[in-house]
């Protein structure tokens, strides 16, 4: 009991001091030096909220507490405060003095002007007011006295608001007040100002690039725009200072605003759906809230929705917090920008919190530190977009850089294989179809004019090849091809043209061991003197490693427009005269019809084959197809055989030209299809996987019924139309380009399947055949012969099977007749080959125990 007792004793001698301290007369404030007044006041709390002024004014001094430092901070609390201070001139000058409390979000604050116990006036304002009229045209609720010299006036305030009661108080000279609030409002501006110009950047960017990112960027940074000045006080001031209503309700809004479009910043930004699903479930949670947020903001009490933000914010402010360091350490390098910008803001919202809850003191830092802590977000974020502007520039400067690398090496590609296609590729001379396009169109240009085709073949290269092997003889083309290359510079008459290299072309390799030019007649004028002395240089021994060789040339010429209306008939006919040339040197053969003993034959040969058709005396052989990469069979290519009655074995090379010629070779498509589709059909029982390809000319491309047939004997059969393959030449499809490319639309949409045969053996436009419909291409056996031996040819050919892949075909090579050149075209990434090395072209009857049998040869 003794020590209870000494216990309440001793807490009353404290309260008894406390309240000593705490309680004391009116706080006075002498003004003595305008330019330095310290404030100070007294204050008291009106826990029932009814006080009046009179009220007021009859309270004790002793229960009034004194704020010697002018500033004070009681949280969040709905009840009203009053303060009162005096006001004292003791110096020999009328003042004008601005009492002003320096925080702008207070709600309801009635001035109190006395003097002695006489109310000189009343002044009503706050953020639940209009904002005029008001003493001073400022945010902040102030108050302006003017008081004479030795005048002592009393100065009475009423304060309540719905949020923190946040009191600074200070007494400033009127022109001193205004000097101040001039440099505050520069510093306010110049950060509006900021945030407007990154608004404005962010949203032209998005304009241009059409990115949604710098879109949420320039939204989510007006959100900060609005809150600041809302919460500052100058919007109130400068858009609608009479409706105090939008003033509140703009302040609560700006907060989800900013939020919401924060945090699809966030999500565009760190790429969460992607590198972070768990962050990213939150981030579109808190989007969710926030929409709530916003409604909230716009309907509910003010109270209930200033908790909503304030629960709305905490979590806000922590998701994002870490958002930071989750994408960092997920190893996004926008994770340091957005972990490095984030930090101060925070810091900033928490030292704002800290002073509106009463936690830290009034000072510049806790006034501004949301203010300073977003501009660091906003100039952080503001280069970490600028940085992913020049990564993105720079990717899009490396891509550009490697697509045109890409593009140079299709180029070179391509340029290769057109060089494949029109040069040979040991001479380095423009190869036969060079040759006839030259001659065409020259003949085109002037259909008036008079031309000699001239051919010359070296009789001995067969002889020589074999005797001194591929590669001497090689050299020795080469060194043939020079110096026809340098006579004919020597010829005036010799028609030139120059190439898109630049190159001079005068000199043409028809085949292996022939070569051709085309003359001018008209420049000629019967002066044979140049020719005749270039023969005879042609007909000296060429000296190849000190071996004299005899090359016994032979010459033949055919004249336009007697022999021929276009190249292909003009050097067949040349050829024919060179046929019939007489065996002295440097005799030349010009073609005559006397001569030419290949007319009735053909004429005859013709009727022959139409009449075999009718009786069945042509039959298919099927060459098989591997694949190089399973190594089973997976296709047949049909090729006609006749055997005459007569004549015995005609080879297609001798009938095929005619019957294009003729006309009959659209018969002779008709039955091979026929046959063709009959065989496979009884093969597919057995081996569903085969195909059968089926070759096909340039006049069948224009029968306007070949599709119709096609279709019919498929559907005959029973056999899916994706088994047949039809070959055609490239030559062939670029005969009559348009109606070629009509056809085979139309049998591709179908399911058959298009495939160019002899590829590299032609003159073809690349931009037409990338047109056609086809699934594969066949590799001309003249550019396989010396894959192995010469670099060259793998050069050519590792270029066809890399274009043909990047465009999307397969690849078959034909004509294969060695194992070691199967093997390297496997290495080589060929798709498919057929040549005699895989099996000789078989009849039916022997083509089923073939196939029987084999096994994988890989």
């Amino acid at each position: 009991m003794i020590k209870l007792n000494a216990l309440r004793i001793l807490f009353a001698l404290l309260l008894t001091c406390t309240c000593g301290y705490s309680y004391a007369q009116i706080q006075e404030i002498s003004i003595s030096q305008p330019s330095n007044i310290q404030s100070s006041f007294q204050f008291i709390a009106d826990t029932s909220s009814k006080l009046l002024i009179d009220n007021i004014l009859t309270i004790p001094d002793k229960q009034w507490q004194t704020e010697l430092s002018g500033s004070t901070n009681f949280g969040i609390t709905t009840a009203p405060y009053w303060l009162r201070f005096n006001l004292k001139n003791t110096t020999e000058d009328s003042l004008i003095l601005i009492a002003a409390l320096d925080y702008s979000q207070l709600d309801d604050v009635i001035f109190y002007e006395f003097m002695g116990v006489n109310k000189l006036r009343e002044l009503a304002t706050g953020d639940t007011r209009p904002f005029y009229p008001r003493d001073v045209d400022h945010p902040i609720m102030s108050l302006r006295i003017k008081i004479e010299p030795d005048q002592v006036k009393t100065i009475y305030i009423r304060i309540q608001t719905d949020g923190s009661m946040i009191l600074p108080l200070r007494i400033l000279p009127e022109n001193l007040f205004f000097s101040e609030a001039a440099k505050e409002q520069k510093l306010h501006f110049f950060y509006f100002g900021c945030l407007t110009v990154i608004i404005l950047i962010n949203f032209a960017v998005f304009l241009t690039l059409r990115e949604k990112l710098y879109l949420f960027y320039a939204l989510a940074i007006a959100g900060y725009l609005l809150f600041f000045t809302s919460i500052s006080g100058y919007s109130f001031q400068h858009l609608y200072p009479q409706y105090p209503i939008v003033h509140e309700r703009a302040l609560l809004i700006s907060m989800p605003l900013l939020a919401f479009f924060s945090v699809l910043f966030c999500r565009e930004f760190l790429h969460t759906k992607k590198h972070s699903p768990k962050l990213d479930i939150a981030l579109r949670a808190m989007m969710y809230f926030e929409v709530f947020n916003f409604f909230s903001a716009l309907f509910l009490s003010y109270n209930t929705a200033i908790m909503i933000s304030a629960i709305s914010a905490l979590f806000f402010f922590s998701i994002l917090f870490v958002a930071g360091p989750i994408s960092w350490a997920a190893g996004k390098r926008a994770g340091i920008f957005f972990t490095a910008a984030w930090t101060p803001l925070t810091v900033g919202v928490l030292a704002t919190a800290g002073r509106s809850l009463g936690f830290f003191p009034e000072n510049f830092m806790t006034q501004y530190a949301m203010q300073i802590g977003s501009g660091l977000e906003a100039f952080i974020l503001t280069l970490a977009l600028a940085d992913r502007l020049y990564r993105e520039r720079e990717d899009k400067i490396e891509a550009q850089a490697d697509s045109l690398r890409k593009e140079k090496a299709r180029h070179i590609a391509q340029r290769s294989l057109a060089e494949a296609m029109v040069l040979d590729p040991n001479t380095r001379l423009p190869n036969r179809n060079r040759f006839e396009w030259m001659v065409n169109k020259q003949i085109q240009q002037n259909p008036n004019g008079r031309y000699l085709i001239g051919v010359t073949r070296i009789t001995r290269i067969d002889e020589i090849n074999r005797t001194l092997g591929l590669t001497r003889s090689e050299r020795l083309l080469k060194h043939i091809a020079k110096q026809m290359t340098e006579l004919a510079k020597n010829i005036p008459s010799v028609h030139k043209i120059v190439d898109t290299s630049g190159r001079e072309e005068r000199v043409y390799q028809i085949s292996g061991d022939c070569f051709g030019v085309l003359i001018n007649s008209n420049a000629l004028r019967n002066n044979f003197d140049d020719i005749k002395e270039t023969l005879k240089k042609i007909c000296e021994p060429v000296v190849l490693d000190n071996l004299a060789i005899d090359l016994h040339p032979k010459f033949g010429v055919a004249a336009y427009p007697n022999h021929g209306e276009n190249a292909a008939v003009l050097i067949r006919n040349a050829h024919v005269g060179m046929e019939i040339a007489p065996h002295t040197m440097q005799e030349v053969g010009f073609y005559s019809e006397d001569y030419d003993i290949y007319s009735e034959s053909r004429l005859t040969l013709m009727s022959d084959l139409r009449e075999a058709l009718l009786n069945n005396q042509t039959e298919l052989y099927y060459q098989p197809k591997v694949n190089l990469i399973t190594g089973e069979i997976i296709g047949l290519e049909a090729l006609i055989r006749w055997h005459h009655p007569e004549r015995g074995r005609v080879f297609p090379d001798e009938f095929i030209p005619l019957a294009e010629e003729t006309g009959l070779i659209t018969i002779i498509t008709k039955w091979a299809f026929e046959q063709g589709i009959k065989d496979l059909a009884s093969l597919l029982v057995e081996y569903p996987k085969l195909n059968v390809s089926i070759n096909i000319s340039a006049r069948d491309l224009i029968y306007e019924d070949i599709s119709t047939i096609v279709h019919t004997t498929l559907k005959r059969y029973q056999v899916d139309p994706t088994c047949l393959i039809i070959e055609l030449t490239e030559t062939a499809a670029m005969e009559d380009p348009i109606s070629s490319l009509i056809t085979l639309k139309e049998l591709s949409d179908t399911g058959i399947k298009i495939s160019i045969d002899d590829f590299g053996s032609g003159y073809s436009s690349l931009s037409y055949l990338k047109q056609l419909p086809a699934t594969e291409i066949k590799l001309d056996r003249s550019l396989l012969i010396d894959v192995c031996s010469s670099e060259s040819s793998k050069v050519i050919v590792a270029t066809a099977i890399n274009m043909a892949h990047s465009l999307g075909y397969k690849l078959v090579a034909e004509g294969i007749e060695d194992e070691e050149s199967a093997i390297l075209l496997k290495e080589m990434g060929c798709d498919m080959l057929q040549g005699f090395w895989l099996c000789h072209p078989l009849p039916m009857d022997k083509l089923k125990p073939w196939l029987k049998e084999y096994r994988n040869i890989f």
